[in-house]
């Protein structure tokens, strides 16, 4: 039998493949593009008897009321977008240092300040790196609507397998349109459990409800242990989780272009209406943890690098940063906040 096909918004693909993934909770606060995922959960939640929806004050509640739902073993959910995503590092970066399986969906909005509420890929640092933390964060990005509901599915398992939290980090634009999208059912599931689990005190016949997860610590040589824990751990798994696509329409083309997200696609289709074979096209699909590894294989025999990005080299940073010592020169297309069309990108290559 095959999978359904229909006709869907971003936002509301994202609420199908959350129910797919096994998602049993939505905490949030609206904010544009992101809103209707929201309003969407909240049309299920009337529906379904086993849902969880709780709309909080703010962004940083949000984000807490997620934590503490999933330490109960809950699978839980957000959705947030420029400045919420700002303020609900507080709660990501509490995640990340206990490493609770937390599942945003960040639809970038462009700066500076709260900017504009359609397209950008100015999230990127901010997702993957904020808070205090080192990036023990795994960040997926999707290049169209298909991506977003397979990668939603991907993020709950990756999060629930490896226990670090997990983004897709999408945009207005992604989230907006309305296009065909197949809904595979996910072949396996990780199953969620409680992480405060019931323990007995030692020496002692006092019972403890539960186990403590610290994350506040004493001494420095506490924090120390907590964080090299983490670095070892994110080390182990990044290689297995690292992910990207390749596309040409010459194998042997002498310039890459880098890109990723709904810009990537942008690339794809430049290359196919130029019928172009000049050009490469490289695509991160895990903005972190980066496939250092595979870019090094694709840059086997080239000569130019264009790194294409809506944000103002946020993007050129990790590839820099994961081909460091390669000699091939780096030219770049930054369009902070802007849209880029086929249409450009066939005038860039030309």
């Amino acid at each position: 039998m095959k999978n359904k096909k229909i006709l869907i918004t971003g936002n509301e693909i994202v609420v199908k493949a959350a129910l797919a993934a096994g998602a049993q909770a939505y905490f949030g606060y609206p904010i544009t593009p992101a809103t209707e995922i929201m309003t969407e959960w909240d049309k299920e939640y009337e529906t379904r008897k086993k849902l969880i929806f709780l709309q909080t004050e703010d962004e940083m509640s949000a984000g807490f009321a997620m934590i503490g739902s999933i330490l109960t073993g809950v699978k839980a959910f957000t959705a947030t977008a420029g400045p919420g995503n700002i303020l609900m590092q507080d709660a990501f970066a509490m995640a990340e240092a206990m490493r609770i399986p937390t599942v945003a969906i960040i639809g970038q909005r462009g700066g500076p300040s709260t900017g504009s509420v359609i397209y950008s890929q100015q999230e990127v640092t901010l997702t993957a790196f904020g808070g205090n933390g080192e990036g023990y964060r795994i960040v997926y990005s999707p290049s169209n609507i298909q991506d977003l509901y397979d990668q939603i599915i991907k993020a709950f398992n990756v999060a629930w397998k490896y226990r670090f939290p997990t983004f897709v980090l999408t945009d207005g634009y992604t989230l907006k349109t309305r296009a065909l999208v197949e809904l595979k059912k996910p072949k396996t599931l990780v199953k969620s459990y409680p992480l405060v689990l019931k323990s007995k005190i030692r020496n002692s016949s006092q019972e403890s409800n539960y186990e403590n997860l610290n994350n506040t610590f004493t001494t420095e040589e506490e924090c120390f242990k907590v964080n090299t824990n983490l670095l070892t751990a994110f080390n182990k798994i990044k290689d297995k989780i690292a992910e990207s696509e390749s596309y040409s329409l010459n194998k042997q083309a002498k310039t890459l272009i880098i890109a990723h997200g709904i810009v990537a696609s942008s690339v794809k289709q430049a290359l196919n209406d130029s019928n172009s074979k000049k050009v490469k096209l490289f695509r991160p699909i895990t903005i972190h943890p980066f496939p250092d590894q595979n870019l090094k294989k694709a840059l086997l025999g080239i000569k130019k690098i264009i790194v294409i990005e809506t944000a103002a080299n946020q993007l050129l940073k990790l590839v820099k940063e994961n081909i460091y010592g390669e000699k091939i020169p780096i030219e770049t297309y930054c369009r902070p906040g802007l849209g880029i069309s086929p249409e450009e990108i066939i005038e860039l290559i030309k």
